[in-house]
């Protein structure tokens, strides 16, 4: 016969892992199953982006790409097509899965969402370019659409992320992208980097590493078949046309154009200078702290003091003493005063 006492600690036991296991919301049960019906989500959406991708661009979408692209086997992806198809999402053709009107309207309200957090992400976050794309792939699926339209009017309903891709209305329209690619520019060409694309991530960390950034003027130097030479806010550059393939230019009418990109930080200790403008690359916090700081177009600036290392260096304007590193002060045009102007 069982013990009483040793019944009751044995049912109270496991009545307890009942409520560890299925008790709503909270239990090991519940969260497993809504964490798998999240993980299938994140997949359906990811999958529905790439197939709207191969199509914007033209381009064949086969099963092992589709695969790759996802990190997954070519059995998942057809497995995962295959559910699309039962959603009336998409649709098999020539041999190739397309989007319905329904599955391209998913579609663009994800990558809607997408390039909206990247846009949030350069403008209001210290995060590191780099990082723009993988951190808005991880908060694109955890937004309603609701969410995304507040987002959207927060941010002033930008028509671009900051790549330069045209983020879609809220109905779906995506605005006009301008421009061409710098592979078609010939010797002596400038205009202003309207694209950048993010995609692979090796070849958006090589055009970084270049600093080549949306709204940055390019002028062309010399076009041969094995690199393409130019100059970025002053600065020379080299890629191989397989990279300049990535970096779309529009043309830039003269009045645009900047001849002389003397920079803040050229200034030496006890010289000034009339700022002219901020480099059109410095967006959102970083440029709105600059310009609440007195960074505007007209102003008086002394280079007063630098510390041990050089950098940062302080600043006065305005009769306000500011540190500024390097880094943001290259991002300034500056215009020299001559020497029998200067004030004390």
């Amino acid at each position: 016969m069982i013990d009483p006492l040793s019944a009751l600690i044995y049912g109270s036991l496991f009545m307890f892992a009942m409520l560890v296991l299925f008790f709503p919301v909270k239990g090991i049960f519940p969260r497993w199953k809504r964490s798998r019906e999240i993980t299938k989500r994140v997949l359906i959406e990811d999958g529905l982006k790439q197939i709207y991708e191969s199509e914007y661009k033209r381009l064949q979408c086969s099963l092992t790409k589709f695969a790759k692209s996802l990190s997954i086997s070519d059995d998942q992806a057809r497995d995962l097509i295959d559910h699309l198809v039962s959603l009336q999402l998409v649709e098999w053709k020539d041999g190739a899965p397309k989007l319905t009107s329904q599955g391209e309207e998913y579609a663009l309200r994800v990558i809607r969402i997408h390039r909206l957090w990247e846009r949030y992400l350069a403008d209001e976050t210290s995060f590191n370019e780099k990082d723009w794309h993988p951190e808005a792939e991880r908060r694109e699926h955890n937004i309603s659409i609701e969410e995304a339209d507040k987002l959207a009017a927060q941010l002033g309903n930008p028509l671009f992320d900051p790549h330069g891709d045209p983020i879609p209305t809220a109905s779906g329209e995506l605005p006009k992208h301008t421009g061409k690619s710098l592979t078609e520019y010939k010797t002596g060409e400038v205009g202003f980097i309207t694209h950048l694309e993010d995609e692979p991530p090796a070849v958006y960390a090589q055009l970084i590493a270049q600093g080549l950034q949306v709204g940055k003027q390019v002028k062309v130097l010399d076009v041969q078949k094995e690199r393409i030479k130019f100059i970025v806010d002053g600065e020379e550059c080299v890629l191989a046309p397989l990279l300049a393939e990535n970096v779309t230019i529009k043309s830039a009418v003269h009045e645009d154009l900047k001849e002389d990109f003397t920079r803040l930080s050229s200034l030496k200790i006890g010289e000034q200078a009339k700022v002219v403008g901020i480099s059109k690359s410095l967006r959102g916090q970083q440029r709105r702290r600059l310009m609440d700081l007195g960074i505007v177009p007209g102003a008086i600036v002394i280079a007063d003091l630098a510390s041990l290392g050089g950098d940062p260096v302080a600043y006065r304007i305005k009769g306000t003493t500011i540190a500024l590193r390097t880094q943001q002060a290259e991002q300034i045009y500056i215009e020299e005063i001559e020497k029998e102007s200067k004030v004390a």
